[in-house]
């Protein structure tokens, strides 16, 4: 995702949740875990990956919702959009990109849980697991991130 992009807007369905992301994403996905399915009511979730220092909620309180676990998941109180996500460590947030102002500039770059993927859903992510990659293979799939948006392919 090239910095011409940036910064980028995005808000809930009825707009009482703004926020605001200040830097590309360091990986795009999505996810076809069942979780996902059911809190996006779709095939998939898509999201990019944020760092954290460059995200911003600018407008309302977003809530936590889902399972209430590690992972929280914020939406707005009142139209219930899945907004993000913060994972353990607090390093990135995962952003709803159909939240965006303009999501079709953050098309997946993998696609994880395959094997709870529905038959008929597809993806033009370039790589897929069955499950989520081991926490090692993140750095070298960022970097090949990186090196696909910057080719133009994304």
């Amino acid at each position: 995702m090239s910095s011409r992009f940036m910064p980028a807007a995005g808000t809930c369905r009825c707009g009482r949740i703004h926020f605001q992301i200040a830097a590309p994403p360091i990986i795009t996905m999505a996810c076809h875990c069942t979780g996902c399915q059911r809190m996006s009511a779709s095939a998939f979730s898509l999201s990019a990956a944020i760092p954290s220092d460059a995200f911003a909620v600018t407008q309302g309180e977003p809530v936590i919702g889902g399972l209430h676990g590690e992972f929280r998941h914020f939406f707005c109180a009142y139209c219930m959009s899945w907004l993000f996500t913060r994972i353990p460590g607090d390093a990135f947030v995962n952003i709803r990109v159909a939240m965006l102002d303009d999501p079709s500039s953050f098309p997946p770059f993998i696609e994880t849980y395959t094997s709870e993927k529905l038959p008929w859903a597809t993806t033009p992510a370039v790589r897929s697991f069955e499950r989520f990659p081991p926490i090692e293979a993140y750095e070298g799939l960022a970097k090949e991130y990186a090196i696909h948006v910057n080719a133009g392919a994304a």
